[in-house]
């Protein structure tokens, strides 16, 4: 599966770095697309810590590369939002995306790969911009207009923060404590959140938008499985079954979605 999921990617980006500087800088400069080119560099993180379990040298050489890259995306992009005269109605959970979920990650990668000095910098880059980018994200969908259609799934992300500080913080610690159970109830809450987002998202036709449900779900699934883990509840296994199965059928069905709309011509929407 790692395996796939690294052609995957080297596959996007090669077709995306294709498009030319120009393109990748303008990207980078819009206030809506800004916060997604920065993933190219934070996936490869995850795909790091795991090489490590077989190659443990150059896993971790990889994580150390793209944490780096990704510390760097997110400082610029975080720069270019500071400058850029951001209307507020560009704003999206999206924003948590560069710094909030790419030091996150950063962190957990770090920690499999015994770098725990980086490990414990980048939870805080990842802590403090989840802080930070809070206020102005949740004051948008609070008082500002309705996302527009394409930019609706994006409340998916909502959800990853907690989750993912919830899975860094157990690669930091290997257990629990109260700081570990304060976001693990957080992740509760804003899971409830999502749950009212569901008449919303079953209105939307399906997009490329749908992979942001992908990864702030996988989060969650990740942390409730580390949560079983260390606590071990009557019926633990079973718990375990359905959260694994839920997961794998929602990035599945996702997955056969997009290769149908792909046959289809139906993927890449066009502009009039």
């Amino acid at each position: 599966m790692y395996i796939l999921v690294a052609a995957v990617w080297l596959v996007l980006v090669l077709a995306y770095a294709a498009q030319g500087p120009r393109r990748i800088l303008a990207d980078l400069r819009d206030p809506v697309l800004s916060p997604f080119p920065p993933l190219a560099a934070i996936t490869p993180m995850i795909l790091g810590a795991a090489l490590a379990t077989a190659a443990f040298t150059a896993g971790r050489i990889l994580v150390m590369i793209f944490l780096a890259m990704t510390t760097a995306l997110g400082g610029w992009v975080t720069g270019q939002w500071m400058v850029g005269g951001m209307p507020a109605d560009a704003l999206h959970p999206g924003y948590y995306l560069p710094t909030a979920a790419g030091g996150l990650v950063g962190a957990a990668a770090a920690a499999q790969v015994h770098l725990h000095a980086l490990a414990e910098a980048s939870f805080g880059i990842g802590i403090f911009s989840w802080l930070l980018l809070g206020s102005l994200l949740l004051n948008r969908v609070f008082v500002r207009p309705m996302l527009p259609p394409p930019l609706v799934p994006t409340l998916a992300i909502e959800f990853a923060p907690p989750a993912v500080a919830g899975v860094a913080y157990f690669a930091l610690t290997g257990g629990t404590d109260n700081i570990s159970v304060a976001l693990g109830g957080f992740a509760v809450l804003m899971a409830v959140v999502q749950l009212r987002f569901v008449p919303l998202y079953a209105r939307l036709r399906f997009s490329l938008g749908f992979w942001a449900f992908t990864f702030p779900y996988a989060a969650g699934a990740t942390d409730a499985l580390l949560w079983l883990t260390a606590t071990r509840p009557f019926g633990a296994t079973a718990y375990a079954v359905v959260v694994i199965i839920l997961i794998t059928a929602l990035i599945a069905g996702i997955a056969v979605r997009t290769v149908v709309a792909a046959v289809r011509g139906q993927l890449l929407a066009r502009q009039p």
